[in-house]
């Protein structure tokens, strides 16, 4: 009989292969864990990158749209706008950290390799109504942690940002564009006539086609007199808006608050003393519904109100921060050649109560790109048969964007007010029959010239 012989096992192996997959575990952890480090660098400095773009490219479109460009009868006054806007949009991306560092501007026109470079092209139909900019940013320095066993020690990161300004009057030169018509926000409740101030007896848009009338060739930069006087914008019924009050050049229509809702109190400083709440507080304040080209819009009938222009001159002077000291408000830089009479764009200056000033944050007459001075307002069509058949549901054809307070100085207690004609904006669809209806392009902010990024 043989015996069976007992095979012997190395003493301690029991848990060698756990451990040996423990600790090749933990090497691959902490493998992914270096490369996660590499991973989330880069992509939260693209991520950065393109957030500059963005905002560099909206900052140079901001500038062109509220430069007049878009309004103008030709390219000059564009092309002029040009170095400006680059300029502001080099500024802002140079301010932007990406991977932990602001960016170098570079030189202009751009050159292989910099940081920064800011295009606008100036050919083409489409460059006065529908200006593009776009930016480029990149950083080809991005230094890396986990990837230098590779022999990587830095990595690069790109963005490209494009942003137009979009005015639909004149795009392609037609008269009216084939796109969209806008839908601004922050509207002003003043329902003004189809009434060019600067050209009486002619109306500012071609109610039937939204384009510019051709007698409107000396509105843009349009002012109001600095002495008080018929031309000065002010309403055009007070205690009996039922009549209807036959139309007056530059003379407006209270807005029905149900088409332009006021804000709440709090978001407007210094309106704790309006007399009329609602009225002033969608003047000071931001009505924040859209208001669309071609859309139907109500006149306030039911307002009874003897102190409707003082009320109105007392929300423009909240708005504007402007006091009866020089340059309390923003103003318009009135040495800068700008339209009529001149081919220079429109250049805004901070004044010493604008509350950036104010926080010291900027000094008083930097130029600035948007102002609280800046504000939109609805024209409407009051040609027969429309007026006043349809008394007081009226259509808006159009927009006015005006400077209030131009020169920084508060309104008087009249509140016949002092304005300036920075851009002018209709409901065109380039066909020749009636515009197209809602929906249009809400664009960014509040201008009456749409500023939005197109690309990406």
């Amino acid at each position: 009989m043989r015996r069976k012989k007992n095979r012997s096992r190395p003493k301690n192996e029991q848990g060698v292969v756990i451990t040996l997959v423990a600790v090749f575990m933990l090497g691959v952890i902490g493998a992914m864990a270096a490369l996660s480090i590499d991973v989330v660098t880069l992509y939260t400095a693209r991520s950065e990158a393109q957030l500059a773009a963005d905002a560099a490219a909206l900052a140079g479109a901001r500038v062109l749209a509220n430069s007049g460009m878009t309004s103008a009868s030709n390219s000059t006054l564009g092309g002029n706008a040009v170095p400006l806007a680059m300029a502001v949009a080099t500024q802002v991306a140079a301010s932007s950290t990406v991977g932990g560092r602001t960016l170098n501007p570079g030189a202009s026109p751009c050159v292989a390799g910099q940081e920064i470079c800011v295009n606008i092209v100036q050919t083409g139909v489409d460059f006065v109504a529908n200006p593009q900019v776009t930016v480029q940013v990149q950083r080809t320095d991005l230094p890396t942690f986990f990837a230098r066993i590779w022999g990587t020690t830095q990595i690069k990161v790109a963005a490209s940002a494009t942003a137009e300004a979009y005015n639909p009057t004149s795009l392609a030169g037609t008269g009216g564009g084939p796109g969209l018509p806008i839908a601004p926000m922050c509207v002003k409740p003043w329902l003004l006539p189809n009434m060019d101030p600067s050209n009486p007896g002619n109306p500012i848009f071609v109610a039937a086609s939204g384009a510019l009338a051709p007698t409107t060739t000396n509105l843009l930069g349009y002012i109001t007199p600095a002495a008080p006087g018929s031309t000065r914008l002010r309403a055009d019924c007070t205690t009996n808006c039922a009549g209807p009050a036959a139309p007056q050049t530059w003379r407006y229509y209270p807005g029905d608050p149900a088409d332009f809702p006021p804000p709440s109190a709090s978001s407007v400083a210094g309106s704790a003393g309006f007399a009329n709440p609602n009225y002033q507080l969608s003047i000071a304040g931001c009505v924040q519904t859209p208001i669309a080209c071609n859309a139907t819009v109500h006149v306030y009938v039911a307002n009874a109100d003897a102190n409707l222009d003082t009320e109105a001159g007392t929300a423009v002077n909240t708005l504007t921060h402007a006091t009866a000291a020089a340059n309390s408000g923003d103003s318009v830089d009135a040495t800068a050649g700008s339209p009529p009479g001149g081919n220079e764009p429109f250049q805004l200056l901070a004044g010493t109560e604008n509350p950036i000033v104010q926080s010291g944050a900027m000094a008083s007459g930097t130029q600035v790109v948007v102002s609280d001075s800046l504000v939109t307002v609805p024209v409407i069509d009051t040609a027969a048969p429309n007026w006043p058949g349809n008394y007081p549901a009226v259509q808006i054809i159009g927009f006015v964007q005006l400077f209030l307070n131009p020169t920084g100085v508060e309104a008087p207690f009249s509140g016949h007010m002092h304005a300036q004609v920075i851009n002018l904006v209709g409901c065109g669809d380039g066909t020749g029959g009636v515009p197209a209806a809602p929906p249009a392009i809400l664009g960014n902010g509040s201008s009456a010239v749409a500023v939005r990024l197109i690309h990406p």
